[in-house]
């Protein structure tokens, strides 16, 4: 079976490396002429622990290839998944389907008849009714399946994810595509991974909530940690005590600066906006959205009322992408902390051990600096706002000493007070009252 992947970014890159991984021949596509020839050379457009290990040993061993031949590879492909960006969309939040659509005509000029056409982008519901009806206009009278297959890959883990997963999800209408599906998943039922086969309408909005009460339980403990603070509790003992009940479980209950990344600003834009479309309001999710980015202005601010009052507003700000392992900083926590710090006249000082060239493109007025140390030298106060293990070892006396201030400011709370004893340092923590 032959797995045309079009769109070799995020979602594509990981998917085809992970089912070439299986033993199926995979062709990953994309337009960007450069990203193509890099990964021919072996270079990731992305980081992501081990893919570059995974792409090199299936590219090897040729079962995984990178092109930009789009008709001449999807005329041969048995399953054609649609990988695209689905940005969100200017004023009213949708997401943006274009490059879909776009690709489901590509798609419907050289597809082989009996393809299954398999939508992996994160699209609203009827999306994958319309990319039906944009290949049946196309080619009327040609036998196709179309199928919805959501992914679910955290960035830093994302392999981890696609070989072990939680569940695998399938949105079909006919055995044809259910068959191709179920053979490309195979693999995963030696590890008993869950196979939910359901309708399109039902994959597509799986993942849209999926995604928003993942985002509504960060913004939950993150007004935890608030109450905590004011009333003298510790967010931290509270979410382990609620964490241990099965019904709620430990995951997603980190207090912290708001929520980021390339999934669930966009994904609770459009959840909320396609509720408003349908006349069933997802009021729950709106109000997360606002709280959210509140959130990240108020730890900006938090910065700013903690250093002196004698004009020194040197702030070094360690950690730049949206979470760690991962070099994404699209509405990243740390955009619109270091924005706010710069607009109150504050000098910025910033590291990430991975996120530094994108945020070079995004952040003008800061210094960049090559370490954490370099970072806090001279600084009023270092501000934590990503949770790299590389800043949970960093000796507490040895960075004191560089700085001119005392502030720490730690919006991840890898420190516990113990931690800072005798440092010399003070601390700020999360949701501690």
């Amino acid at each position: 079976m032959r797995i045309c992947m079009i769109g070799a970014g995020y979602v594509g890159l990981v998917s085809g490396a992970c089912f070439s991984e299986f033993g199926f021949h995979v062709d990953c596509i994309d337009l960007d002429e450069n990203r193509i020839a890099g990964l021919n050379r072996g270079e990731m457009p992305i980081y992501e622990p081990g893919l570059d290990d995974l792409v090199a040993r299936n590219a090897e061993a040729g079962r995984l290839f990178f092109t930009t031949a789009f008709d001449e590879t999807v005329a041969t492909a048995d399953v054609i998944f649609i990988a695209v960006g689905t940005p969100s969309r200017r004023g009213d939040g949708e997401a943006d389907l274009q490059y879909v659509y776009a690709a489901a005509g590509d798609i419907a000029r050289v597809m082989k008849p009996g393809a299954v056409v398999v939508t992996k982008s994160t699209v609203v519901v009827g999306t994958n009714r319309r990319v039906r009806e944009i290949i049946a206009e196309a080619r009327p009278g040609v036998p196709f399946s179309v199928a919805s297959n959501p992914e679910f890959l955290r960035e830093g883990s994302a392999i981890e994810d696609f070989m072990r997963p939680d569940r695998v999800v399938i949105g079909v209408e006919d055995e044809a595509a259910e068959n191709a599906l179920r053979r490309l998943y195979r693999p995963l039922s030696l590890r008993e991974a869950p196979l939910v086969v359901t309708s399109l309408e039902n994959a597509e909005i799986a993942k849209y909530a999926a995604n928003a009460f993942l985002a509504m339980k960060v913004t939950f403990i993150n007004e935890v940690a608030d109450l905590c603070e004011k009333a003298g509790g510790n967010v931290q003992d509270i979410a382990r005590a609620i964490g241990l009940d099965n019904r709620i479980g430990p995951k997603f209950l980190h207090a912290g600066p708001g929520f980021g990344g390339s999934c669930f600003p966009k994904d609770t834009r459009a959840f909320a906006a396609t509720g408003k479309r349908y006349g069933a309001p997802q009021t729950l999710v709106e109000r997360v959205i606002d709280i959210n980015e509140a959130r990240k202005t108020a730890m900006a601010q938090r910065v700013l009322d903690s250093l002196d009052g004698n004009g020194n507003r040197t702030v070094a700000v360690l950690g730049l992408a949206f979470k760690p392992n991962t070099d994404d900083i699209r509405e990243a926590p740390s955009l619109t902390i270091v924005e706010h710090l710069l607009a109150n006249g504050a000098e910025v000082r910033v590291h990430d051990p991975e996120a530094m060239e994108n945020a070079e493109k995004l952040l003008k007025g800061v210094t960049f600096c090559d370490s954490a140390l370099d970072a806090a030298t001279g600084a009023d106060a270092v501000v934590i706002v990503t949770e790299w293990n590389a800043y949970r070892g960093m000796d507490l006396k040895e960075l004191a000493g560089v700085m001119r201030g005392s502030r720490l400011i730690d919006l991840r709370n890898i420190f516990r007070d113990d931690d800072i004893e005798g440092s010399g340092l003070v601390h700020t923590a999360i949701g501690r009252g």
